[in-house]
């Protein structure tokens, strides 16, 4: 099977789903922390804006600028952050990176719908924007917590 047609199934029916319909979509007006992240190798940002309260993601808001893939992991993010704490945040996109580059497990639940991703493993080049979205988030929240706290 030829490289260009793995990578044709890679962009699987839920991949594409995934990445049309995109959960909380937009920016805040107020957000207690907002982190852009950028893939070098292929352009793809990822804004995403945060509120915490209590220790959890209260509110939450991404512009996705990103490749099927990214948007497909963005869409899981921001079908399942609200309600983390950032170090919930932290190791989704720990796991998320150990499944992408070791074939580690999937992330936990409520990031478990990042194993749609496992076949993008092959992929190299994809990993960077396939973790924007968990990046940007890991260090919205860090900001976040740092801010209320301080």
């Amino acid at each position: 099977m030829s490289g260009e047609t793995d990578l044709i199934k890679l962009y699987s029916g839920r991949i594409l789903e995934l990445a049309a319909d995109i959960p909380r979509l937009g920016r805040l007006e107020a957000p207690g922390a907002t982190v852009k992240k950028r893939s070098p190798l292929c352009g793809s940002t990822v804004t995403v804006d945060l509120v915490m309260e209590d220790g959890r993601v209260a509110d939450y808001a991404q512009d996705v600028k990103a490749c099927a893939l990214g948007q497909a992991a963005a869409s899981v993010v921001g079908g399942a952050i609200l309600g983390c704490t950032p170090d919930q945040i932290a190791r989704a996109r720990d796991m998320l990176r150990a499944m992408l580059k070791e074939d580690g497990p999937t992330p936990e639940a409520p990031f478990d719908g990042l194993e749609v991703l496992r076949p993008a493993q092959a992929y190299k080049n994809r990993h960077a924007s396939i973790l924007l979205a968990l990046d940007a988030a890991t260090e919205a929240a860090e900001i976040a917590r740092v801010n209320r706290t301080a």
